[in-house]
């Protein structure tokens, strides 16, 4: 994604930082733990392993890890799925300091977008000696989303998938499973009141969903992923349907041709800002970000950040 830097890149020759994630993903996190370590040693890095075996407490050893490295001219490592990414960016986006990651979850978008590979121990050797460049946030009301932002049924939906995982595990088809009972349940639409480009209108839909991975939306089939590679967010609104309409969107997204129904509006911004409409007067709303429910202050501002995350990826 072009990003224009006011401020120079980082260095990324100092001590590594790796807030490790032992819960994320399906993955071997002691073989994970070892290539990490293994990978440092080899190259004379310098190496500082933050294990989060609480995510409750995520945050703050993100930030932690974000002022030993400020100390040190250091890189702050994010090792586990797109919910600790996204934590341990919210750290770093702005601290001056190098961004590096080590993707260990189920669907690895932010990764995957940006060229690192899930075997640990490639990763390692890209985190070692590839540079560091910009790369675009997404900001909800300031919190970062590196994947995407949304309210109504997604949350909702990743919700209900946690109780999926913990009986089934981890994977894409237990993912898919969870989403599809949420569905046949039943929901209630939104009616949210949004501001983009100067132009109001009052939408009635079940989920709005703002987009900052071209991965993610080539695979839905939506032609905004163009528009988020060029420094945009695609801001998706689906109109409210029946509960079997709806299920066969979510059977045309998972076969790449989303973007092509009619049920659903799309638009490129930079900026969206989203309330409640009438007659709902609630003050709060739950917001997902990169897979992560949190609740919020109405309204809704969806932006482009104005400084970049500074990642070590491979080059464009």
């Amino acid at each position: 994604m072009p990003v224009h830097a006011s401020s120079p890149a980082p260095q990324a020759t100092g001590p590594l930082f790796v807030v490790f994630n032992l819960g994320s993903g399906a993955g071997d996190a002691e073989g994970a733990r070892l290539a990490i370590e293994q990978a440092c040693a080899s190259a004379g890095r310098q190496l500082h392993l933050l294990g989060v075996d609480d995510p409750r407490r995520l945050a703050t050893i993100a930030r932690d890890a974000v002022q030993r490295a400020q100390a040190v001219q250091g890189v702050v490592v994010a090792a586990g799925g797109d919910g600790t990414l996204n934590a341990v960016a919210q750290a770093v986006l702005g601290s001056g300091c190098a961004f590096g990651v080590l993707p260990q979850g189920t669907f690895n978008y932010f990764g995957r977008t940006h060229g690192i590979p899930q075997d640990t121990a490639m990763a390692m050797q890209l985190l070692l000696h590839a540079p560091v460049q910009p790369v675009q946030v997404g900001l909800v009301n300031d919190r970062v989303f590196l994947v995407n932002a949304s309210v109504g049924l997604y949350p909702r939906l990743l919700e209900e998938r946690e109780g999926w995982k913990s009986r089934f595990g981890r994977s894409r088809l237990v993912a898919f499973g969870a989403g599809a009972a949420t569905l046949l349940r039943g929901y209630r639409s939104l009616r949210l009141q949004i501001e983009v480009q100067g132009q109001t209108r009052r939408v009635r839909t079940p989920t709005l969903f703002v987009g900052n991975n071209p991965l993610q939306l080539e695979q839905l089939g939506f032609p905004q992923a163009q528009d988020v590679a060029q420094g945009a967010l695609a801001a998706i609104a689906l109109r409210p349907v029946s509960r079997w309409t709806m299920l066969w969107l979510m059977l045309r997204g998972a076969f790449g041709q989303l973007g092509q129904a009619d049920q659903l509006l799309s638009i490129a911004c930079t900026r969206l800002q989203a309330g409640l409409g009438w007659p709902q007067t609630a003050r709060h709303i739950k917001v997902a970000t990169d897979g992560e429910v949190l609740r919020m202050r109405l309204p809704l501002v969806f932006r482009v950040a104005p400084e970049p995350l500074w990642l070590i990826r491979p080059p464009a």
